[in-house]
Formats: structure tokens, C-alpha cells, sequence
């Protein structure tokens, strides 16, 4: 699959990072219902040519990509399941479909931060007729939020030697801590059943 994605990242690479915030904040809203370049091929670069500005690019992945899920939202509410089957598949589906019964608006939040497709999440949403929607654009946020800012943060502080690390750890990060944001999620809602009469 990655193969097949190189002439598009690269594509990327070339006119949407000389465009600068605006390519940035383009790439983050589509990416969140149905582009599939990831922002931080945006981002990174970014924030590498000018680590002054990591935190601002950041912010801007952020807040755009939130306001894209809430697009892909409204294509799962419109179109329905036959989109979401095009685009993830029956088994991925029925997984969300899990997530969703499990966490609620929290499965958002987690495919948010990891290498999981975040359109897949912010499509089934709507298709699940998630009704928090408080909680949708919040979980977007922190999970986003999360992602984006940590990478900023990272190169601001430790320019372009914290790639390769990231690089070679990106995956078992995600995993530790989508592991512990679903720990803290059953825990929480563990305590809120205890604390009901």
C-alpha cells in the first residue's frame, strides 16, 4: 500500500509544502474524510524549515483536522454504510463498529492519535449516528491534538534527529499509548458505574 502512496506523498512533498500553513491546514480537514495523505508528510517538513513556528504548525493540524471530522461525520450521517464499506472494508467496519459499542466517542479520540485510518473513525461516527457530539469534537481534539503537538514539540526541541527515532518507534508509541488511553477509559468508566446509586 505504501508503494502505491509514494508518487502521492511525494506529489505532496512538492506543492503542498511550499504552500505553507494553507497547504497544512488543507491537507489536515481532508485527510479527516477522505484524502488519504496523512498531515504530518505536511507537518514535519514544517516544522523542520522553521522550528520557531513547530507549536503554531501544530495547532493549525489540530484545529483543521477537527474541523474536518466533522465533515467526515456528516458523510457517514448521508451516505451511510456502502461509503464506509468502500473505504475500510467489512472487518474493519465491524472492528469500529466494536470500538464504537465499547468507547463511545472515545474510539475517535484513540484512532486519532494512531496509524489507524482517522477517516474510517470520523465516517463510522456518523454512520453509528454517534449522538455526543461534544464528545466527538473533544476526543478529536485531544487525540489530534496529541499526535500533532507531540511531533511539533519533538522537532522544536530536538530538530531532525528525533525522526529517525520516531520513525523506527512510531508504531509501538501508538500502540503504548492507545494501550493506555483505552486502560484509563475503562478504569474511568468503571469508577462512574461504582459511584452511581
Amino acid at each position: 500500500m505504501s508503494g502505491l502512496l509514494d508518487p502521492l506523498l511525494e506529489w505532496a512533498r512538492l506543492h503542498l509544502v511550499p504552500l505553507g500553513i494553507p497547504g497544512l491546514a488543507l491537507t489536515a480537514f481532508t485527510e479527516s474524510s477522505f484524502f488519504p495523505i496523512p498531515p504530518d508528510v505536511i507537518l514535519i517538513p514544517l516544522a523542520l524549515l522553521d522550528p520557531g513556528n513547530a507549536v503554531l504548525y501544530g495547532l493549525v493540524a489540530t484545529v483543521s483536522s477537527t474541523a474536518g471530522a466533522l465533515l467526515g461525520y456528516w458523510i457517514g450521517l448521508k451516505g451511510g454504510r456502502p461509503i464506509l464499506l468502500k473505504l475500510a472494508g467489512e472487518k474493519s467496519m465491524k472492528k469500529a463498529e466494536e470500538f464504537f459499542n465499547r468507547y463511545g466517542a472515545w474510539a475517535v479520540g484513540i484512532a486519532a492519535f494512531t496509524p489507524i485510518p482517522y477517516k474510517v473513525f470520523t465516517i463510522a461516527s456518523g454512520v453509528f449516528m454517534l449522538r455526543n457530539l461534544k464528545a466527538f469534537i473533544l476526543a478529536s481534539i485531544l487525540g489530534r491534538g496529541g499526535r500533532f503537538m507531540a511531533e511539533a514539540v519533538l522537532i522544536m526541541l530536538f530538530g531532525e534527529g528525533i525522526l529517525s527515532f520516531l520513525s523506527a518507534h512510531f508504531e509501538l508509541i501508538t500502540i503504548l499509548v492507545g494501550a493506555a488511553v483505552i486502560s484509563f477509559l475503562a478504569v474511568y468508566s468503571l469508577l462512574r458505574k461504582r459511584s452511581r446509586p
